[in-house]
């Protein structure tokens, strides 16, 4: 039943915003000649799948969680893309493909070893990647592998149609916010 809701909730986002996407575009042609940011994560089962953002770093940034790399440059649009959270729109496409889900563990990068070891203990990687889920909305990131895999594993056991909508809009409160 999620799967029918990510299906139509992608598709709605994608029409509602295709403007906002356009205007995104062409903004970030401008300002760093280059517009979609595609890099290989862990998806379901530990297979790769290309995830899709608006890039916001300069091109020959290492592939690395940002909580990883030292000095992190963004482009000038791409600090008002990340503070607002649109370079993650893209990833509805993800969504779309059957890669991701709206609602679930952030898929993490190979080289986070910890984070990875971690969720395999946890069986997280017994469900698609989402966009946010509990560890988002709660302000935990990767710099804590094993807290947000125990968040993680905690959001699976208890998913539910209610908490998949709450994770939805507790997110899109925290950007208004």
């Amino acid at each position: 039943m999620i799967r029918v809701f990510d299906i139509l909730l992608s598709l709605i986002g994608l029409v509602f915003l295709s403007p906002l996407l356009m205007f995104v575009f062409f903004i970030g042609l401008f300002d760093n000649l280059s517009l979609l940011f595609i890099q290989s994560r862990v998806g379901y089962n530990l297979k790769s799948f290309s995830l899709i953002k608006f890039r916001t770093m300069p091109k020959g940034v290492r592939s690395a969680g940002t909580h990883l790399v030292k000095d992190v440059k963004l482009s000038s649009f791409g600090y008002f893309l990340r503070r607002t959270k649109i370079d993650e729109i893209p990833q509805l496409l993800n969504v779309l493909f059957g890669d991701m889900s709206l609602v679930g563990p952030r898929p993490c990068l190979f080289n986070q070893n910890k984070l990875i070891s971690e969720r395999k203990k946890r069986g997280v990687f017994k469900v698609r990647p989402g966009i946010t889920g509990l560890a988002q909305i709660n302000g935990i990131d990767m710099k804590t592998p094993t807290l947000v895999a125990k968040t993680d594993q905690k959001m699976i056991k208890n998913m539910s149609l209610y908490n998949y909508f709450y994770y939805i809009f507790k997110t899109i409160f925290k950007i208004i916010k």
